[in-house]
């Protein structure tokens, strides 16, 4: 069966990892996504290596493993943007688009005859998503923006790490760049509300996502912490704010999750941990007074952690039916039974590297499956196919942009 986008053509303007992630997912859900690149030098992150993807032989080959986990799926050309001829054949291309997704600084792509209006002037139907460090608007909208940044300056970092007077404390990043990620998440959706509104009116929209933007939404419940009792909350570490016990302990040989998420699974826990005394104590019967009375409660049940190993607490638990894991490195993430069974690893042909490997898309749909048969594309893979097959363009007219170096 088809994809639930495989009516939808998406012309990406997008580089590094925001934008590109949004190409992706709507890729996978089947649409043709048309990678626009620099002549010569591409996407950014094909250059942000090492690793690099390994080719039949075990030597590195010149494709990113960044660049490779962005841009599944996607046909690959090029244009020099500085080009008139390149800025009138992406005008031309637009013409047959349903969606645009950029990620350039604020009224830069305006300057080549790409904005929102441009597009808009010839495609009146249009999609135009544009990806930004801190949006369309505001005295910021101008300025540059990262992921890091937005983390940062969003407040994130702040409750993220050891607590002050601990080992380790300080404010702390994500160990992915989560922000660009959500950002390209928020536009996906964005995406697809806009183009279920246009079949319902005929009418397109410039869609205005911003990292800033995003990292202050994802706040979620700290940044509602804040609002509703006026004081910013700090690091606390792998523990929960309001849930208790909700974090990691440690064991005879490691260190296990325990997630009792009600006063059931605390007393759940309990039995199976044979500290049942814990359940009758006031202090620990409810989650609240499991919150207030933390520092009591949690020595007492790191001292019953460090009595059995962390293989011996999982199969414990989980017999029990108590919320619980190990933490995995990534290479035994890949390798859990769970993992392999929903499919997250599976491999592509490549022509630099034989076969790719690639993480599934986590969207699963029971009538129009997702599209993940296609690899990321070498540097203008596709550019004759598409100029030709689109636009219509035959070997001579090719063969003069090309000369022209607008491609």
């Amino acid at each position: 069966m088809p994809g639930p986008l495989s009516h939808i053509r998406v012309l990406d303007l997008s580089r590094v990892l925001a934008g590109p992630w949004a190409g992706q997912n709507l890729a996978d859900m089947g649409a043709e996504v048309i990678k626009v690149e620099r002549p010569g030098k591409g996407d950014d992150s094909r250059a942000f290596g090492p690793p690099w993807l390994k080719d039949p032989q075990g030597k590195p080959t010149s494709e990113a493993a960044y660049f490779l986990a962005a841009n599944r799926g996607k046909k690959s050309i090029t244009a020099n943007l500085s080009s008139p001829q390149a800025q009138a054949m992406l005008r031309e291309l637009a013409k047959t688009c349903d969606v645009v997704i950029e990620n350039y600084k604020f009224g830069d792509l305006a300057r080549y005859g790409l904005g929102y209006e441009d597009i808009k002037a010839v495609k009146p139907d249009i999609v135009y998503c544009s990806v930004t460090g801190f949006g369309q608007t505001g005295p910021w909208r101008e300025r540059p923006g990262y992921d890091f940044m937005a983390q940062g300056m969003s407040g994130l970092m702040s409750v993220t790490g050891e607590p002050d007077g601990t080992p380790g404390a300080g404010p702390m990043r994500v160990g992915i760049p989560i922000i660009d990620i959500l950002t390209g998440m928020y536009a996906s959706i964005a995406i697809c509300a806009a183009l279920a509104h246009r079949a319902q009116t005929g009418v397109g929209q410039h869609l205005d996502l911003a990292l800033l933007d995003t990292s202050m939404a994802f706040l979620s419940i700290q940044g509602m912490t804040y609002l509703t009792t006026g004081e910013a909350p700090g690091r606390i570490g792998n523990t929960h704010p309001s849930i208790v016990p909700y974090q990691v302990f440690p064991t005879r040989d490691g260190s296990v999750i325990l997630a009792c998420g009600n006063d059931n699974l605390f007393a759940k826990f309990c039995a199976a941990a044979g500290c049942g005394h814990l359940v009758t104590d006031e202090r620990f019967a409810r989650n609240a007074g499991r919150v207030q009375n933390r520092a009591i409660l949690v020595p007492l049940l790191n001292e019953v952690f460090a009595q059995k190993t962390t293989k011996e607490w999982v199969a414990l638990l989980e017999e029990a039916g108590v919320p619980n894991g190990p933490i995995n490195s990534i290479a035994e993430a890949f390798e859990e039974e769970q993992v392999k069974a929903r499919g997250v690893r599976f491999d592509l042909p490549h022509t630099k590297g034989g076969t790719v490997p690639m993480i599934s898309s986590p969207m699963k749909f029971s009538a129009t499956p997702l599209k993940q048969d296609t690899p990321p594309p070498t540097l203008g893979q596709h550019t004759e196919a598409v100029l030709s097959g689109i636009l219509g363009l035959d070997a001579a007219g090719i063969a003069r942009l090309r000369e022209s170096g607008a491609i």
